[in-house]
Formats: structure tokens, C-alpha cells, sequence
């Protein structure tokens, strides 16, 4: 709901006058109280509130019932509004399960539904404590390797690699991940509510984490000079070139994830980027449409924050690390991105990546490079409806 939605109204139907004056005599002609006064009212209209009082005011409020087709008849039957409160917050909270997009619109049916989604915590509670869409199906340290195999659930996990934690390169795997330390497993995660989130609706909304019914994409569009005229000194016959290229990103919810980098348009690419394709087309030449992801790679994410065991105490909510294989097998390939929100303030959260890092490690001479991310944008999430729910 829209916060500012009662001043839109107000200001729309009850503009302030510019006369601040009020009468005197509420009553001057010594009317019985029941009839109503003019004067009773607010020159500047009624006093605003917030969505948060509003929705408060819907507490004993019931689901009404369908008006009657016609003047005189008796209303149609509203079964749902004889349903009690306990049985009808059961049934919103498998809605909520089901799909939590359409959980979340049954507040636009009365104000009985408005009041029960958005106060009702034990369902929020619920969502944030499952695998669905909640913080239940994110990883705070790597579960498989970058080739997709599972770890070890002993106390073996892997550690992270970075620039600064160079490896034993007589100890290097190069077809899981890179080595191993000793950490905690990490168990289920404990939410707690705090002052950034009051709620666990606000911390649904706001916390950061991954969507598993879409992929991400980056578009990335940049001019470079052509080929220049030799038989003209002029400047204005040398061609520009405008390059466009995606990058894609899917994350699936056991800690693997999928990355490509292609000319291709996502109408074209987003319905084949999966594990089966994957695994049918990889580096193999084909006709087919989903041949496209021959040039996918395989890797594995992670997230950053207080959720679980942190890998580094310098380490901030909302950014997530990826890990993928390179061009050739001595090389591997990592990202650091930002979990942010685009669009307008209420609207979709967590639809966002930005760059923070793009690194190149040479397994066999163990050396770092960076690359330059001069016209590499974001990425934004896009849901695909062929993921469903990204099981």
C-alpha cells in the first residue's frame, strides 16, 4: 500500500483553505446535536494519517458480504465471511506458501484481508523461516563445489579465495573447488527481529536476498571506432560501432549458479538457461536453440552478512560472491556484486546487482587479475515463468 494515498485524497477532495478563520459559535442557532453542522468540520479537511493508523482502524472489521443484483433481492452468500479468524488466517497462510505475490494482493480485497496481510505476523514469520522465499533457501557459506558437486557435510567446507588468500598450489583440485578449511557447518538460520526490522514483514521486504523464479541480466552497450577511410582525410566517413552484449546470471537454491556472457537477446536465452542444457550442450557444437549455452559456466554463490557463519568480520549484509569456472580449466573466474532495489519506493526489492569486483585467478601460477569494468553495467532480475519457483 501506498503510504501517501490518504493526502492524495484528501488534497484531491478536500483542499486546505487559505482562510485559516473558524467560527466562534459552533452552534449558533441552538440546533438539536443530531442535526448535522457545517461548521463541525475541518476548513483544512479531515487530519491525515499514516497507512500504519489506517490499517489499524480495520481491526473489527468483517469480510462484507456481495451487494445484491438487484434493489430488493436478498444478497448473494458469502461463505468466507463465516469462516472463523483462526481458519481464515490457515487459509492465507497457504495462500502465502503458494505463492506469496498473490498472498500479498488479497490486501486489495476489503479491509478485513487489508487488516490480517499486513498485521498478521505469524504468516511473515512463517515466510521467512521457509525454504519458499525466505532466508531458509539462502547460503551464508559455499555448499557445493564450483563444478556443482556437493561438500562434504562433516566439518570440511570451502574456504573463500581471494586476492589476499593465496593457495598451495600442490594441494589445488582443479575440477572442485580450490581447497578446504576447517569451519562450522552452517545450521538453520535464526531470525530475530531488531530496530532495522521491526517485523518480519519489513524483514521480508527489505533484508537482502535471492530470487530463484527469474535469472538477472546486465546489458551492456558501448561505441568503438571502425575501420577508418584511407582514401578520405575526413573524420566524419570513419564508421562507429555500437557493441551490445548481456551477461546472465541464475541462481539455483542449492548454492550452484549459472553464468553467460553473449550477444544473444534474453527472449532468446533466459528459457534455455538451465542445468539440463547445460550439461547437454557444454562446449559441444550444435543447431539447436538452446545451444547457446555451450558458452555457459558453471559456478557457485553465496551470501554476506550476520545470517550464519561469516567468512570475514569486514564482510556487510547484502553483497554476494560468486565463484565460476574460466575460459580453460587452470582458470577460475570471481564476483563480488551488491544486492540493491531499483524502481519506485515500495516497489519491488532485491531486483538489483551492482558490480563490486570482477577477478581472474590463474590456478597453476596462482596470480591474480583484475578486470576493468568500464562498461559493465548491473544487473536487473526479470522473472521467468518457465522457473516456477526455481525448484
Amino acid at each position: 500500500l501506498d503510504a501517501g494515498v490518504d493526502r492524495i485524497y484528501t488534497n484531491k477532495h478536500f483542499p486546505p483553505s487559505n482562510s485559516k478563520m473558524k467560527p466562534t459559535d459552533l452552534n449558533p442557532s441552538n440546533t438539536p446535536v443530531t442535526v448535522p453542522n457545517t461548521a463541525h468540520h475541518s476548513l483544512d479537511g479531515p487530519s491525515t494519517s499514516t497507512t500504519k493508523d489506517l490499517i489499524a482502524s480495520f481491526y473489527n472489521t468483517t469480510v462484507p458480504a456481495a451487494t445484491p443484483p438487484t434493489e430488493g433481492t436478498p444478497p448473494p452468500p458469502c461463505p468466507i465471511a463465516k469462516i472463523p479468524s483462526e481458519i481464515l488466517i490457515e487459509i492465507l497462510l497457504k495462500t502465502a506458501i503458494a505463492d506469496i505475490a498473490s498472498f500479498a494482493r488479497l490486501s486489495t480485497v476489503c479491509k478485513r484481508f487489508a487488516f490480517l496481510v499486513t498485521t498478521e505476523d505469524r504468516i511473515w514469520e512463517r515466510i521467512c523461516h521457509g525454504r519458499e522465499y525466505g532466508f531458509a533457501a539462502m547460503h551464508y557459506i559455499w555448499k557445493t563445489s564450483i563444478a556443482g558437486k556437493p561438500l562434504p557435510t562433516t566439518l570440511l567446507e570451502a574456504s573463500d579465495l581471494r586476492p589476499d588468500n593465496p593457495l598451495d598450489i600442490s594441494t589445488l583440485n582443479l575440477t572442485d573447488s580450490p581447497s578446504f578449511s576447517t569451519v562450522p557447518v552452517q545450521s538453520s538460520p535464526i531470525l530475530s527481529l531488531s530496530a532495522v526490522y521491526p517485523s518480519y514483514r519489513q524483514m521480508l521486504r527489505t533484508r537482502p536476498r535471492l530470487r530463484f523464479n527469474g535469472c538477472y541480466i546486465s546489458t551492456v552497450n558501448y561505441h568503438r571506432p571502425g575501420a577508418s577511410n584511407t582514401s578520405s582525410n575526413s573524420t566524419h566517413t570513419c564508421p562507429v560501432h555500437i557493441v551490445t552484449y548481456y551477461r546472465y546470471l541464475r541462481f539455483f537454491r542449492d548454492g550452484t549458479c549459472l553464468s553467460l556472457l553473449t550477444t544473444t537477446e534474453p527472449a532468446d536465452v533466459v528459457h534455455h538457461l538451465t542445468k539440463e542444457n547445460l550439461q547437454a550442450h557444454h562446449n559441444r557444437e550444435s543447431m539447436l536453440p538452446s545451444a547457446i549455452m555451450r558458452h555457459a559456466l558453471k559456478g557457485r554463490w553465496r551470501l554476506s552478512g550476520s545470517l550464519g557463519y561469516q567468512h570475514d568480520d569486514m564482510e556487510k549484509e547484502g553483497d554476494i560472491h560468486i565463484e565460476t569456472e574460466g575460459v580453460d580449466a587452470k582458470y577460475m573466474y570471481k564476483m563480488q556484486l551488491s544486492l540493491r532495489s531499483a524502481g519506485r519506493a515500495g516497489g519491488t526489492r532485491n531486483n538489483k546487482l551492482v558490480w563490486k569486483g570482477f577477478w581472474s585467478y590463474n590456478r597453476l601460477t596462482d596470480d591474480w587479475a583484475t578486470f576493468t569494468l568500464r562498461n559493465d553495467r548491473a544487473f536487473f532480475w526479470s522473472q521467468v515463468k518457465s522457473y516456477a519457483m526455481g525448484w
